[in-house]
């Protein structure tokens, strides 16, 4: 049946001319469909170098806007509707805008995991695994930090030579996550090598042998001659690596790591997409899109 389903995707794709983007946090069965699995950010940079018309994107809400504002030409379609990010959605502009008159010389970082509205009042964009070298070169010394609290901790930590302003943002998800957890987990393998996600809190990260985004995880232990690893991170994670290193042993940091947005889209939802009876086209205002999208623009002038 799944492969019937695949099939039916595989061939409707070619079709008509689309394009579909798993983020990493997919279920396999929708990550084997796609044409790029990855990051948001780096599904947003292969959109924009694809050659198809249409993207899908089996994700959440700012991971297509911010492949509409990179690709303003393309038609861009959420396959879940409801998939939202929780810390995308905690600040609006007008609070930020706010913070900002308190902190007037400090310079604003977004997190690429905000709304298109959030990134027009930034200065500079950022991923994961970009940040502390973006927060290293641009000019400016003191940084007003957006939204995520755990990762700008671990940039600070990093950076030490610049001010941070940090706001109580963050992913629920990684942030539920408690120090307790990995020593339970450190215990039952302690032979495993524990990689962890910024996004946890200051003192997960502490106890890790990887700090580092989705990829950077997958890559690690891809790479390693380790035999054994503890992912701190969602948990399809586990999966996708269980399939990509069969030698090798993966086990949940907390059954608890799991992002229910990300779950929402199923292959269903991308075939229905593909028979136009399903997902949402993204649309952004232009003076918007033209205003959000210079943070990124400035985040890849910085070597983001």
């Amino acid at each position: 049946m799944i492969k019937d389903v695949q099939e039916k995707i595989l061939k409707l794709k070619a079709e008509k001319d689309v394009c579909i983007l798993a983020h990493s946090y997919m279920s396999e069965d929708v990550c084997e469909v796609a044409d790029f699995v990855g990051d948001s950010y780096a599904l947003s940079v292969k959109a924009k170098t694809a050659p198809q018309s249409t993207v899908i994107m089996c994700g959440v809400r700012f991971m297509a806007e911010t492949v509409k504002m990179l690709s303003p030409r393309k038609k861009v379609i959420l396959a879940s509707p409801q998939a939202g990010c929780p810390m995308a959605e905690q600040f609006d502009r007008e609070v930020i805008a706010e913070v900002k008159k308190m902190y007037p010389d400090y310079a604003v970082v977004a997190y690429v995991n905000t709304t298109a509205e959030l990134k027009t009042i930034a200065d500079v964009c950022v991923t994961s695994s970009s940040a502390v070298k973006i927060c290293r070169a641009i000019p400016q010394k003191n940084i007003l930090f957006i939204p995520d609290i755990n990762l700008g901790s671990y940039v600070k930590a990093q950076v030490p030579e610049k001010n941070f302003k940090l706001l109580s943002g963050g992913c629920p998800t990684h942030a539920k996550i408690e120090k307790s957890e990995v020593v339970a987990a450190k215990a039952a393998h302690p032979e495993a090598l524990f990689l962890v996600h910024p996004e946890c809190r200051p003192e997960v990260v502490a106890l890790a042998d990887y700090v580092g985004s989705t990829s950077g995880i997958m890559d690690y232990a891809g790479k390693s001659d380790k035999k054994q690893f503890i992912i701190g991170t969602e948990n399809s994670i586990v999966q996708h690596l269980q399939f990509k290193c069969p030698d090798k042993e993966f086990y949940p940091l907390s059954k608890d790591l799991v992002c229910h947005n990300m779950k929402l889209t199923t292959l269903a939802d991308v075939l229905h997409c593909l028979e136009g009876r399903g997902g949402e086209e993204i649309v952004l205002d232009e003076n918007l899109r033209k205003q959000a999208v210079k943070c990124i623009e400035k985040m890849i002038e910085y070597g983001g």
